[in-house]
């Protein structure tokens, strides 16, 4: 019975990466990127500890990286007309008219300052100014998945007004200096052309204080639900004009409901919410909301949101819009663990959006595979992913993985354990499944999509 149900799996994923060699497969015009992307996505989804043209070549039985280097560099396809793609593959899957789009960024730190973008800035990913790249990034989440989208790579303003630097760095003469908000602009913008069904968009405060940014959600036809400062300028309905502590400071304590913002590693994430009607671009016509966050501990501990909504939507409603803010730095940490979206060695402005649009379909695959694999099943991963530090060979599902630095190389079936080696130890297989351990399945798994491929053609 183990077997089998490991054996399904197995399928799942072969048919997967056949699915997405039929997606992304006519992007390129000529076989040899064709197969180094595929190979790219499969090494992605790999145990390998650090992804790069050279650990994803090696893996691919490539004596030298020039391939997958060329396909990050040179090779001609369009990364943007990928992401389309990939957009599309995740929507195909996962589609919700209530589904949430999510602005944030995330750092990729460096050492050097060739990388097109990197400037000592502040990462909230380290916490701290750090030097790094800036990337931002557009999630789709549903209730059966959530994942990336869309990309952008913030420049600096010292970048774009050193025409020379960013012709070093492959930077296109027309792409000009854009606040993080105006690139999360356009990614809306493009979401809303390809049709993804959505109803909210969250993101944090560097997002919600632009006004720009929530006026063109509403032309867009979205609700929003965007995190601001504590000395955000709000207007009540009454037309007086105060700081956003001072709007709640003012509410009295019936005005206060405790609710979850979702589950978390050890339950439901407990706060107590209130929300005030004000003001806002379309007013009185629309709706608007101040909504605020307490902590059920410390009661001095409150943060703030401004909301757009229909008038009937309830308090319930705008804290789990809220709470969906949280799936971002989720997917951020996944994406980062699992499928390498910040293992790459590229400087070039080209090879950064090449390589992250790849791990952006990697992340995807997975998303949509765990999204078959039924709800108490995602959910579970999700609170277990919490409660564990970050794993960076954990893409196969948790009863799958192990690491496979000592594996043989694909499309080699191994009949038996391999030798013992100064890498990690193998785990025991399961009792369940005494002759299937993780590394026949990705072996397995490459063999079937062989087969899958060679069948279609």
């Amino acid at each position: 019975m183990g077997n089998d149900v490991c054996v399904a799996e197995v399928r799942v994923w072969a048919e997967g990466l056949a699915e997405i060699d039929a997606l992304i497969g006519h992007r390129f015009a000529r076989s040899e990127p064709r197969k180094h992307a595929v190979e790219y996505v499969q090494g992605l989804l790999s145990g390998e500890e650090r992804k790069n043209s050279w650990t994803l070549s090696e893996r691919a039985g490539d004596r030298l990286p020039d391939g997958m280097q060329r396909l990050l560099s040179t090779a001609d396809w369009d990364p943007d007309a990928v992401r389309d793609d990939v957009r599309d593959y995740a929507v195909g899957h996962l589609a919700d008219p209530s589904g949430v789009l999510i602005l944030d960024e995330t750092g990729f730190l460096k050492k050097g300052t060739r990388s097109a973008g990197v400037a000592r800035q502040y990462s909230g990913t380290a916490g701290r100014v750090e030097n790094c790249q800036i990337g931002v990034f557009l999630t789709y989440a549903t209730a059966a998945g959530r994942t990336l989208i869309d990309r952008e790579l913030y420049l600096p303003k010292a970048w774009t007004d050193d025409r020379d630097r960013c012709a070093q760095a492959g930077i296109p003469a027309e792409r000009e200096f854009a606040t993080k908000p105006e690139l999360a602009i356009a990614m809306l913008e493009r979401a809303v052309a390809a049709g993804v069904p959505a109803r909210w968009v969250t993101g944090d405060a560097v997002y919600g204080q632009v006004h720009r940014l929530r006026a063109r959600c509403e032309e867009l036809g979205l609700s929003y639900v965007l995190a601001t400062s504590v000395n955000q300028r709000v207007i009540t309905v009454d037309g007086a004009e105060l700081r956003a502590d001072e709007a709640i400071a003012g509410l009295p304590a019936q005005a206060w409901r405790t609710r979850s913002a979702g589950d978390g590693a050890k339950g439901a994430r407990l706060y107590d919410w209130a929300r005030t009607p004000v003001r806002g671009v379309n007013w009185p016509t629309a709706v608007y909301w101040l909504l605020a966050r307490r902590s059920r501990t410390d009661p001095e501990d409150l943060a703030y949101y401004l909301c757009h909504c229909p008038a009937r939507t309830t308090l319930t409603e705008l804290v789990t819009a809220a709470g969906t803010r949280w799936a971002i730095e989720e997917t951020s940490q996944t994406a980062k663990g699992q499928t390498g979206l910040d293992h790459y060695q590229v400087r070039q402005y080209a090879g950064w959006y090449r390589h992250i649009t790849l791990s952006m379909l990697a992340h995807t695959f997975l998303t949509v595979t765990r999204s078959k694999r039924g709800p108490e099943t995602r959910r579970r991963q999700r609170v277990d992913r919490t409660e564990r530090p970050r794993d960076p060979t954990a893409a196969l599902p948790p009863d799958l993985d192990v690491s496979t630095r000592s594996r043989p190389r694909p499309r080699t079936l191994p009949v038996a354990p391999p030798p013992s080696t100064q890498s990690p130890t193998m785990p025991l297989p399961s009792p369940r499944t005494p002759a299937l351990n993780a590394t026949v399945v990705l072996e397995r798994v490459c063999l079937m999509f062989g087969d899958l491929m060679g069948d279609a053609g």
